[in-house]
């Protein structure tokens, strides 16, 4: 099983990431951020990866230390977890509809992070959640992830539908990319031998 564990402590955070990518979609996330937990939650089911996220943080000033350390810890979770990359795909894509939302996500494990961003929000928040961290999120796990991510709002008029579209459509492509190449399963997926 390709698995890791990562625990991240600051003095804004303390965070534990357990992530397991040939799961079956199972999650039990508690962040103390409930939109974000149902976002966590669906970013696991659809890239059928099984995730455990524990984060205690300082949400008395507000939601942005949480979020963005749980991207990092995720990140380096599932940088770990793939190891040397051998015998992945690498590349992933998914063009997701959710009732008035359309996202397409595009992404490459290629060990060389990048976050094309290109997702407005109608409303500066959903519900207490800032619509600001989804980026941020997403930066941070690109980051630590060594992930180039494209991600687009080619529709969209309800915040929480375009949110949960994204997560969506980055778990689509990352479970796209993650699954091993029956064809190459032996090889790392580049030609310089390394990723």
């Amino acid at each position: 099983m390709r698995s890791a564990r990562i625990t991240r402590t600051t003095a804004e955070t303390d965070i534990s990431v357990s992530v397991s990518l040939d799961g079956t979609g199972t999650y039990d996330n508690q962040t103390g951020v409930g939109f974000f937990d149902h976002m966590l939650d669906q970013l696991a089911r659809h890239a059928l990866i099984d995730l455990e996220v524990r984060c205690s943080g300082d949400l008395h000033i507000d939601d942005h230390h949480s979020v963005e350390d749980v991207g990092i810890a995720l990140g380096q979770a599932l940088a770990e977890a793939l190891g040397d990359k051998r015998g992945i795909r690498r590349y992933g894509a998914c063009l997701l509809p959710m009732d008035d939302a359309l996202v397409r996500a595009a992404l490459d494990l290629s060990g060389r992070p990048y976050l094309v961003w290109s997702v407005d929000f109608p409303t500066p928040a959903i519900g207490r959640f800032d619509t600001e961290l989804v980026r941020e999120f997403f930066q941070a796990f690109a980051t630590h992830g060594g992930i180039t991510l494209h991600v687009d709002r080619l529709h969209g008029i309800n915040s929480h539908h375009i949110a949960e579209a994204a997560f969506k459509a980055v778990a689509r492509a990352l479970r796209e990319a993650v699954e091993t190449d029956a064809r190459k399963a032996d090889a790392i997926p580049s030609t310089k031998g390394a990723l």
